[in-house]
């Protein structure tokens, strides 16, 4: 792995994490709003050029 993309997929492991969090309290708009900013981070980060 480049060492640009260290932290990118650190953010994403935190985003899932956070989401995570939310499900036992069942606040799903807050679960969809961290996956999607995880999908959105490894969009980016992973993008084909």
């Amino acid at each position: 792995m480049k060492i640009e993309m260290v932290f990118p997929v650190i953010l994403i492991v935190l985003d899932v994490a956070a989401a995570a969090c939310y499900i036992p309290s069942e606040r799903w708009s807050r679960v969809v709003y961290w996956l999607a900013a995880a999908v959105l981070t490894a969009a980016v980060t992973f993008e084909r050029r």
